[in-house]
């Protein structure tokens, strides 16, 4: 299951939650019952280049083993 960060909108306190896709936003802050809101991070992986798809590294595989 996804782990999802809240911020309060009143005091300013994060946690972390774990929830299903399916389940319905948290909406109280558990330290003062002010209003959450859902925190979006920057994704941690970026895949740049090529080599990264099944047809990239079968056309040069398949060069070098009919050459040798």
């Amino acid at each position: 299951m996804p782990t999802y960060v809240y911020a309060c909108r009143a005091c300013g306190h994060r946690f972390d939650a774990v929830q299903s896709i399916h389940d319905d936003s948290l909406e109280a802050c558990p330290e003062c019952t002010g209003s959450l809101r859902r925190v979006f991070g920057s994704v941690g992986v970026t895949f740049k280049g090529s080599g990264f798809y099944r047809t990239d590294s079968r056309a040069a595989a398949a060069k070098e083993s009919s050459g040798s």
